[in-house]
C-alpha cells in the first residue's frame, strides 16, 4: 500500500499549519473576551457615558485607514512573520497594561483609547504582514481548505467567547479579564515562533520613494482584473452592510421589542450560521465553484435583513425566530464570500505586493465602515429603521452586480488563477 504524503493529510493534522491555526484561534478568543472587557473597564471602573463607550469603540477602528501607509511599509520587511510576532509581543503588552495601571489607581478614559488605538494599529501590521506568511505557508491549491479552518475557529470564538467574558468580568472583575486577550496574543507569538516558512529577501536592490510605492500598491489594486472588482463589491457591501448594524439593535428593541437576552440569543445564530459556512465552504465551492459561491455569498449576507419588518406583526416567539433566521442566513453568507474571496485575493496578488494591497483593500473596505454606520442612522431617522433595512438589504444584495464584469462568477476555483497573476507593477 503506497504511504500518503504529508502535503496530502489535512491541514489541520500537518505540524506548522497545525500551530499556525492553534495562533489563530487562541488571538480570536482573547479578541472576543477583550470586545466585551474593555468597555466594561470604561464603564464599571470609570463609569463611562454611552458615548464615550462608543468612541472607545470607534478608537479600534481609527488605525485601518493606514492600512495602505502600514502595508507598503511591511513589504518592505525581509521577514513577515518577525513582524507579525514582534505586533503580538507589543499587543500583548498594551491589553496587560490596563490592570496594571488599574491596579495603581491611574487609570483614566485618554489611556483605555490610547490602549485601542495602539492595539488596533498593531493589528493592522499583523494583518497586512499576515497574507504573506499565509501564501508561504499553505499551498495554493490548498486556499479555500485554510480559510475554512481559519474562518471556522473565528466563528466559534463568536460563540463561545461573550459567555466567558461575561462570566470572567463578573468573578474576576474587567480590568483583570483584560489579562485574557493580553495573555492570548503571548500564547499566539510563541506558536508562530515555532512555525518556520520560507521568506525571501524583499526587494531592497531597487530602491523606491515610499511615495510611490504607495502609489504603485493602490494603483495595482484598482487596475487588477480580479480585484478591481472584489474590493468595489466588498466595499459596496460593507457600507450596506454597517447601515444594518447601525440600526439593528435599535430595530429589535423597539419594533420587535425583544429584550436584551433575548437579542443577544438572536444574534447568535450569525455565529452559528457562520460556523456552519465554514464547514461547508469547501463542499460547496467544489460543487459550484469559487466565483459562484462568492456571489451567492454576497447575496446571503445581506438580502435577509428585508425580511425583519415582515416579523413586527408576528408573535413574540416569532420575532425572535425570524431575528435569529436572518442572523443565520447572513452568517453563512460571511463565512462563503470571505473564505472564497480571500483566497482569489491570495492567489492573484504578487509576491512584493501582498501587504501593501492587502494595506490599501484594508483602507478603504474598512474605511467605509463609519460612513455605512452613520448613513443607516440618518436614514432611520428620515424614513424609519424598517425602511432603511430594507434598503440596506437590496443594496448589500446589488453588490454582487460588481462582480460580474471581472467574470468572478464563472471562476471554477481559485488555483485556476495562478495564470493571471500580473508582475509587481
Amino acid at each position: 500500500m503506497a504511504r500518503c504524503r504529508v502535503t496530502d493529510r489535512p491541514l489541520w493534522r500537518q505540524g506548522r499549519f497545525g500551530r499556525f491555526w492553534g495562533a489563530s484561534a487562541v488571538s480570536d478568543l482573547g479578541d472576543r473576551v477583550s470586545e466585551l472587557a474593555l468597555p466594561m473597564v470604561a464603564i464599571l471602573a470609570l463609569d463611562a457615558s454611552a458615548p464615550q463607550v462608543a468612541g472607545l469603540t470607534a478608537a479600534a477602528w481609527v488605525p485601518s485607514a493606514a492600512g495602505l501607509v502600514v502595508g507598503t511599509w511591511v513589504d518592505r520587511l525581509r521577514s513577515k512573520r518577525q513582524a507579525m510576532i514582534v505586533a503580538d509581543l507589543l499587543r500583548g503588552a498594551a491589553m496587560l497594561s490596563v490592570p496594571l495601571v488599574f491596579a495603581l489607581d491611574s487609570l483614566s478614559l485618554a489611556f483605555l483609547y490610547a490602549v485601542a488605538i495602539v492595539r488596533g494599529l498593531l493589528g493592522v501590521v499583523f494583518g497586512t504582514a499576515a497574507p504573506n506568511f499565509f501564501a508561504r505557508l499553505v499551498p495554493r491549491e490548498r486556499y479555500v481548505e485554510a480559510n475554512s479552518l481559519t474562518s471556522g475557529t473565528r466563528s466559534i470564538s463568536f460563540v463561545v467567547g461573550p459567555p466567558i467574558a461575561g462570566g470572567l468580568v463578573q468573578v474576576l472583575t474587567a480590568p483583570v479579564t483584560v489579562l485574557v486577550d493580553g495573555l492570548s496574543f503571548l500564547v499566539s507569538a510563541v506558536l508562530l515562533r515555532t512555525v518556520p516558512v520560507d521568506e525571501p529577501a524583499a526587494a531592497h536592490d531597487t530602491p523606491e520613494p515610499f511615495l510611490r510605492r504607495i502609489r504603485s500598491g493602490l494603483t495595482y489594486l484598482l487596475r487588477h482584473p480580479y480585484l478591481q472588482h472584489s474590493l468595489r463589491c466588498s466595499t459596496t457591501l460593507n457600507l450596506f452592510s454597517f447601515m444594518v448594524q447601525g440600526v439593528l439593535l435599535v430595530y429589535a428593541a423597539r419594533d420587535l421589542a425583544l429584550s436584551a437576552g433575548q437579542i443577544g440569543l438572536a444574534l447568535g445564530g450569525g455565529a452559528i450560521g457562520g460556523l456552519v459556512g465554514s464547514v461547508l465552504a469547501s463542499r460547496l465551492t467544489r460543487l459550484i465553484g469559487a466565483g459562484r459561491s462568492i456571489l451567492l455569498g454576497c447575496v446571503a449576507l445581506g438580502l435577509p435583513y428585508a425580511a425583519l419588518p415582515l416579523a413586527a406583526d408576528l408573535g413574540a416567539a416569532g420575532r425572535l425566530g425570524v431575528l435569529a433566521a436572518v442572523e443565520f442566513v447572513s452568517g453563512f453568507g460571511v463565512m462563503l464570500f470571505d473564505i472564497n474571496n480571500n483566497a482569489i485575493q491570495t492567489v492573484v496578488t504578487h509576491d512584493s505586493m501582498r501587504s501593501r494591497v492587502s494595506g490599501a483593500y484594508m483602507t478603504i473596505n474598512y474605511g467605509i465602515r463609519p460612513v455605512g454606520a452613520l448613513l443607516g442612522g440618518w436614514s432611520a431617522a428620515v424614513a424609519g429603521t424598517g425602511t432603511t433595512l430594507v434598503i440596506a438589504a437590496i443594496g448589500g444584495a446589488l453588490a454582487a452586480l460588481w462582480l460580474l464584469p471581472g467574470g468572478i462568477p464563472a471562476i471554477r476555483s481559485a488555483d485556476e488563477l495562478s495564470a493571471h497573476l500580473p508582475g509587481p507593477a
